[in-house]
């Protein structure tokens, strides 16, 4: 995660109270499957308006005016049966990809992502749980920018049985790290692994809610070259060796301060070096001449990381890892060029640490939803995204869960690299939104009381759905045998 947050919607009672209840039309066209639409331009409107200037709207409009953090539009569905639903959301973004903010019945339901689009398409929301009655469903704004012509309602089939197979994409994966895949894949879909980030962070959950979290989340930042060469030092590796006796499992992050090009004034000073705005470092220029200063010292840093990874595998450590994060978000550095870059530079990572260092101790976790980042899955074992929902959303994040399952072809486990609000287990179990783990990030996001409040902390914490440290058990000798990876997920072989 960035050092700093962007982008929280920070939603006051005041704003929700504006949003009272309207019974809204439904278009007369009801499916054969029981799909019922509702027009966004006959719903309680909050700072925003109903438009007719752009054409192939459905209905009389399609509101527009997305421009400030508590505009809304909030739309009834009435009189529904109940039960789990899939919802659509039908849209037209004409000014680049945008994210909005959905909830149901006033509690957060998640983000959705809205496609670049100059036309009205449809967006899959994920699944809402509707009560008996009356319910609402609130676009909130987010990112903004953007215009809501309708939503739809479906009722919602079981989720088949997932195809995860536990077989990871290095055919030479150590005993620890293919025990650890075992595990996992065993677990999925029955309980959700706790995680926490920062040394600190699990000692202060561990004090204050009683239980330890099952996985600790680390990451490699002061071992980049670039920040090492300014000063830095890091206990992280031995952090991990401490979190590993206690028998928990690891997940480590990189925040790779760029090769070159740090600004280092202020505001963008050379510690922020992962940051987009805080280097003039050119990932894509750098992988387009493989010569070049700054290609080298790419494969330098790829090459001082697997110094450190390596110590982790010689102390039979499997790890996580989650290289590469938040790409699609664009303010990292090696998000910055978009998609072709990024993937690029994942396969070289991957290649270098596998093929040339021949470090075998990893599960690696990708860390975006979107189809066109996604670097292919004989490079990827996990599936992933952060999630930073609006402040007091405890959903189950089923849009987002639905869209990875569907990257992976329900062959990926699917899993929360971070989290600011964490999930409500009670919605994880009734939306079969089966992520493999959560991290929850450090510091205020687990300690203030606000994005996660205590008596949240310790439902979760207690909660029979989710795994602790003391329940967590001996994943580097789990029973079972490693099955032959599939035709979708062949292994990379070794090279060097």
């Amino acid at each position: 995660m960035p050092i700093s947050r962007r982008r929280a919607v920070l939603v006051t009672g005041a704003a929700l109270s504006m949003l009272a209840a309207t019974v809204i039309r439904f278009s007369p066209e009801a499916s054969a499957a029981g799909t019922l639409s509702y027009e966004a331009e006959d719903g309680v409107l909050n700072g925003t308006t109903v438009d007719t200037t752009a054409a192939g709207y459905s209905g009389t409009g399609y509101v527009n005016g997305f421009d400030t953090a508590t505009d809304s539009v909030t739309i009834t569905i009435p009189d529904s049966p109940g039960g789990l639903h899939d919802l659509s959301v039908r849209y037209r973004a004409p000014h680049g990809q945008k994210v909005a903010s959905l909830q149901l019945n006033g509690a957060g339901l998640g983000d959705l992502t809205l496609t670049e689009t100059t036309s009205f398409s449809t967006a899959a929301a994920g699944k809402v749980l509707l009560a008996a009655g009356d319910n609402t469903v609130t676009v909130l704004n987010n990112w903004g920018w953007y215009e809501i012509d309708a939503i739809t309602v479906t009722p919602s089939d079981d989720r088949p049985p997932h195809q995860v197979t536990g077989a990871l994409v290095n055919d030479a994966a150590s005993a620890q790290a293919r025990s650890l895949m075992r595990y996992l894949a065993d677990n999925y879909g029955r309980h959700i692994l706790s995680g926490q980030q920062d040394a600190a962070s699990i000692s202060w959950v561990e004090q204050n809610i009683g239980k330890a979290p099952a996985v600790g989340g680390f990451d490699l930042m002061d071992y980049s070259p670039s920040r090492v060469e300014r000063g830095t030092t890091s206990r992280e590796v031995e952090n991990i060796i401490d979190w590993d006796a206690r028998g928990g499992m690891a997940t480590l992050c990189w925040h790779w301060n760029a090769p070159s090009g740090l600004i280092d004034t202020e505001g963008h000073e050379w510690w922020r070096g992962f940051y987009t705005d805080s280097t003039t470092f050119d990932v894509q220029a750098a992988l387009a001449d493989k010569t070049s200063a700054d290609y080298q010292l790419l494969i330098r840093d790829i090459d001082a990381i697997a110094v450190q990874l390596q110590r982790l595998e010689d102390a039979g450590i499997p790890i996580l890892w989650r290289p590469l994060h938040e790409a699609e978000g664009g303010w990292f550095w090696w998000g910055a060029k978009g998609p072709e870059p990024t993937k690029e530079l994942w396969r070289i990572l991957y290649d270098r640490i596998t093929n040339i260092h021949h470090i075998d101790n990893l599960i690696w976790v990708w860390n975006s939803k979107s189809p066109a980042w996604y670097p292919g899955d004989d490079v990827v074992d996990v599936v992933s995204i952060d999630s930073y929902p609006p402040q007091g959303d405890h959903g189950a994040q089923s849009g987002a869960y639905d869209e990875l399952v569907g990257l992976g072809s329900d062959r990926k486990l699917v899993a929360l690299g971070e989290v600011g609000g964490i999930p409500d287990p009670d919605l994880l179990e009734a939306y079969q939104a089966h992520w493999s783990w959560f991290v929850t990030w450090s510091g205020s996001f687990v300690q203030d009381g606000t994005v996660n409040p205590r008596e949240l902390l310790t439902k979760i914490y207690h909660h029979e759905y989710v795994i602790t440290l003391d329940e967590l058990g001996d994943f580097k000798n789990y029973p079972g045998s490693v099955p032959s990876p599939t035709a979708s997920a062949s292994p990379v072989s070794r090279t060097g």
